[in-house]
């Protein structure tokens, strides 16, 4: 097996196993730290869209256009990059509202406050449901960290690393109902663990499926829908969430503290 799909497993299951970062972080502090949260997220959403538009999204058009003439490939890329958008756009339709973990903006007083007037069961359907729709919505984005890492471990890098501070409040979405219903601290985690795990499997769903057809045409027309996919999850998931765990401005500077990173790195690293 090629070096660079080893290290985009790697990569990938890093990523996905953060979700049991943010349950080991419900458990162990009292509070959440919501303005390093929001900060973090917003990074992480700074991270996403400048490489996605400045690097991504420009190679998949270059490799189309190099292989289909400039102006089939220029459309080809930019269908492409929408038809990603509308795969997770269908993943967030298909996950009623109440029940999408990216939605879920309280935090452990709200949930202490559901113990209290005794909706244990409640907690536990929503931390069951939590689990589901991360499980859901980390298959996408686990082919994109793969996808970008097989292409460059320094490009796949910064983007697992973004995903996996998105997949941080995820994990906490869905440890703190179960443990708030069942006061079993193990089998929070277990959830929360395993449904981190969606993200490897789509990176092997990834590279069964697409890797035995890679050329550039596949090659291109993934890596424009990886660019509108890593988009969406930006604008729809991590900067609302980013926004609501803390102060605007702070989800703003992460923001842009991200776009800083990630443009030097390409500069320095990557090109």
């Amino acid at each position: 097996m090629d070096t660079n799909v080893l290290i985009a497993f790697g990569l990938t299951l890093l990523a996905g196993l953060s979700t049991g970062i943010g349950s080991i972080l419900a458990f162990f502090a009292k509070r959440t730290n919501t303005r390093f949260l929001s900060f973090a997220l917003g990074f992480s959403a700074g991270v996403m869209v400048y490489v996605s538009m400045a690097d991504i999204l420009p190679h998949a058009q270059k490799i189309l256009q190099a292989a289909h003439g400039e102006q089939r490939g220029s459309w080809i890329s930019i269908l492409s990059f929408f038809a990603g958008i509308f795969v997770v756009l269908l993943i967030d339709r298909l996950v009623p509202y109440y029940e999408n973990p990216h939605e879920l903006h309280c935090v452990e007083e709200a949930y202490e406050t559901e113990v209290e007037t005794g909706h244990r069961s409640a907690l536990m359907r929503l931390g069951l449901l939590s689990a589901i729709a991360v499980t859901v919505h980390n298959f996408p984005e686990g082919i994109a960290a793969f996808m970008a890492s097989v292409h460059d471990p320094r490009l796949g890098l910064p983007i697992a690393l973004a995903i996996a501070i998105h997949n941080i409040p995820e994990g906490i979405a869905i440890s703190v109902p179960i443990y708030c219903a069942t006061g079993d601290r193990f089998k929070a985690f277990r959830f929360s663990f395993f449904s981190g795990l969606a993200e490897p499997l789509g990176a092997l769903l990834a590279y069964l499926v697409l890797m035995p057809f890679l050329n550039d045409t596949v090659f291109g027309v993934t890596f424009a829908a990886v660019a509108g996919i890593m988009i969406f999850i930006s604008v729809d998931q991590l900067l609302p969430s980013a926004q609501k765990y803390g102060e605007h401005h702070i989800s703003a500077y992460g923001f842009i503290a991200g776009m800083m990173v990630m443009a030097v790195s390409l500069l320095l690293f990557i090109q």
